[in-house]
């Protein structure tokens, strides 16, 4: 199969790449730079020069494609200010692919969130289907309604889904949400969590996460939704204490006023519980995941070096 993969180049899609073509696919990037491109070819895949902006750039290398993966996502300027404006860039893309696509019966795959779905309680596939009741409001609502519309693809001949990810896609190179948590901690000269601790992340391993979207494109039926869950909620002050414990610092709670103080941007996600199964798209797809879960991958000690 050829399949056009944004943000191929990227944490999640670095693994991708390997995934689809050690199973046989041919497989072009969209690269917004050279260091990008270069990255494509040495990983054996195809360079489309482009960026999510460039919707004629992506509705032609959809065109010529058997199947799209769509990785991409302007986190550097979500995550200074400009939620909202990532978020509509990101929908005005998906539209792009769903007018190439129209029609062909093709797979179209998208990345979309778990963190903040149904707080509180375990997420399930079924969740998240009206925007409406579910989402928050703000730019996070933009994203979840463009998850609306790729499952709605399927009702113009698309092989649509949705594979929500893990808020923590971790392994060995991670620069996520873990990372920065180490990054505070020796920062802070404390290994801090929010409150009690008790917040819960459902975590993924890279390598995990490529997998199954290796089986969305082969096997999904439209409309489907599907979890990137390895562990269903690991609680902060667990990793927490994995990291007090390789850095040689105090683990310590930090009070919900200074928390903007401590952990700045990721504050706000700290406080989320938000726990996730993937029974149902295990039992879809026969994903299941092989890798260590995230405590026991903190413990391999990866996240700690210094270079």
């Amino acid at each position: 199969m050829r399949v056009f993969v944004t943000g191929a180049s990227g944490w999640i899609g670095s693994a991708v790449v390997p995934e689809l073509i050690g199973a046989g696919h041919q497989v072009t990037g969209l690269a917004r730079s050279d260091a990008s491109a270069a990255a494509l070819t040495a990983a054996g895949a195809q360079v489309r020069r482009g960026t999510l902006d460039d919707l004629d750039v992506l509705r032609r290398a959809a065109a010529a494609s058997d199947g799209v993966i769509h990785l991409a996502f302007k986190h550097d300027i979500a995550f200074s200010g400009g939620f909202q404006a990532a978020a509509d860039a990101d929908r005005r893309a998906v539209e792009a692919f769903g007018e190439a696509l129209a029609g062909s019966d093709r797979p179209f795959v998208l990345a979309s969130g778990l963190l903040g779905l149904v707080p509180g309680r375990v997420a399930t596939e079924r969740d998240g289907r009206d925007p409406a009741s579910d989402a928050p409001a703000g730019g996070p609502q933009t994203r979840q309604a463009t998850a609306q519309a790729t499952l709605a693809f399927a009702s113009r001949g698309i092989r649509s889904s949705v594979v929500r990810l893990s808020p923590t896609v971790y392994g060995e190179g991670d620069i996520g949400f873990v990372a920065a948590l180490v990054g505070i901690a020796r920062d802070k000269g404390v290994s801090g969590y929010l409150g009690d601790g008790s917040a819960r992340w459902p975590g993924v391993h890279q390598r995990d996460a490529a997998h199954l979207f290796r089986l969305a494109l082969e096997q999904a039926p439209a409309g489907s939704v599907l979890h990137a869950v390895t562990d269903e909620g690991v609680p902060i002050r667990a990793v927490a204490e994995v990291i007090g414990r390789h850095l040689d610092l105090p683990v310590v709670s930090v009070p919900q006023e200074d928390a903007g103080a401590h952990f700045g941007w990721l504050a706000g996600f700290l406080a989320t519980d938000g726990p996730a199964s993937s029974a149902l798209t295990r039992e879809l797809l026969g994903w299941q995941p092989t890798r260590p879960g995230l405590i026991d991958d903190l413990g391999k000690g990866h996240y700690f070096r210094t270079v």
